[in-house]
């Protein structure tokens, strides 16, 4: 899921926590899983914000997160290059 996280966040600037969850077809709890991981690894910012009684989470892709996604897309189209 981390890849597909990351594909979705390199299109986008900051995103909702529940539209990304929707994008993604994940339940709450498999993305905020996979989010602590990825932000302690320094591949996505996660913050709050206040909007009246309830707070909204954000999710961005660090400059380390995009560079690391851009890596892994690199290397998936050397194998498939290696294939044929």
């Amino acid at each position: 899921m981390g890849f597909s996280l990351l594909a979705a966040l390199c299109n986008l600037e900051d995103v909702d926590l529940r539209f990304l969850a929707d994008l993604l077809e994940v339940d709450d709890s498999t993305l905020s899983q996979t989010l602590t991981v990825m932000r302690d690894a320094g591949l996505v910012q996660v913050h709050e914000e206040s909007t009246g009684r309830r707070n909204r989470t954000w999710v961005g892709v660090t400059d380390g997160g995009r560079r690391a996604f851009n890596r892994h897309v690199e290397a998936l189209g050397e194998i498939i290059a290696s294939g044929t």
